[in-house]
């Protein structure tokens, strides 16, 4: 297991941080699209593998210092389980209610934390184990209200959606390869699933230029950048910003469909933010006392 520099973790909060903030806007565009799901999906994966292998390959005409496209038979693995966990995600949509969808899905830090305690022997800070209780209140605050029975098989689909995410994080930590365009090319399965679908159900999208921006831009910049997170920050940390995409979805919605957000969703959702950025703040600053206190062992007076 890699053991980054605090200049290295700093970057991974960021380059995370920013991961998660573009992933934010997935739902927005996708509802700017006005089409039909399995066509939408088709469309922003195959736009995200293509977008993908085009910048692999100019990438390789300048240098060959480029991230393989699947790093060994870790990689392969990593790509099977971001393509096995988008399934389920897709499965879960159509068999269960949003609000246990959210729910269940931000289990995906806990699992996190989980299994890196358990193969990696990385125990999380009890800043972190912290602050992970205080956003899971946030989350509950967020669905409390609307918790439905939902379907027994879509609510498992969610919990293996969030359970392959976290295994992947975890598996991608533990190697310490760039994992980068793995989880792109992975979505290639996902593309050929809705294509079969497409082409039973009807192909329907009436404001592409949406979707084309969705799965060309911020899908393979979300996806690398959260992807590459782990090699520099601890799994659990990884795990809490995919919960931005929670928090942050329902007030572009707000902004750009001018559907107001409920109370337990705004207050639900300054308590996940409100923690994601003091957790941030004090990592750097532990951070900055470890380079600090490394900086006087190796310089004695």
């Amino acid at each position: 297991m890699p053991t980054p520099s605090p200049s290295s973790h700093a970057k991974g909060l960021a380059l995370t941080a920013f991961g998660g903030m573009a992933l934010t806007i997935d739902i927005p565009l996708i509802r700017l699209a006005d089409g039909d799901p399995w066509p939408i999906l088709m469309v922003r994966s195959a736009l995200t593998v293509a977008v993908a292998l085009i910048v692999w390959f100019v990438w390789r005409l300048f240098t060959r210092n480029v991230p393989p496209l699947i790093p060994g038979r870790v990689g392969l693995v990593v790509a099977a389980l971001y393509a096995l966990s988008a399934l389920c995600f897709i499965t879960a949509v159509y068999n269960t209610s949003t609000a246990n969808l959210v729910f269940i899905l931000a289990f995906n830090s806990m699992f996190a934390a989980l299994l890196s305690w358990l193969f990696l022997k990385e125990r999380p800070r009890p800043a972190t184990l912290m602050a992970m209780g205080v956003m899971m209140i946030g989350v509950l605050i967020i669905v409390g209200g609307g918790i439905g029975a939902g379907n027994l098989f879509g609510d498992v689909m969610a919990l293996s959606a969030a359970f392959l995410l976290a295994t992947a994080i975890t598996i991608t930590r533990g190697s310490g390869r760039d994992m980068g365009f793995a989880a792109l090319v992975a979505v290639a399965l996902p593309c050929l699933v809705a294509a079969i679908m497409t082409a039973r159900t009807g192909y329907r999208i009436e404001a592409p230029w949406w979707i084309i921006l969705n799965g060309a831009v911020i899908m393979p910049i979300s996806f690398f950048c959260l992807s590459n997170g782990p090699k520099y920050i601890s799994g659990p940390e990884v795990a809490m910003f995919y919960l931005l995409e929670t928090v942050l979805a329902p007030v572009w919605v707000w902004l750009i469909f001018s559907e107001v957000p409920s109370r337990a969703t705004l207050i639900g959702g300054t308590i996940l933010i409100v923690t994601l950025v003091a957790h941030s703040l004090w990592q750097l600053h532990s951070g900055r006392k470890r380079r600090l206190a490394q900086g006087v062992v190796r310089h004695p007076l």
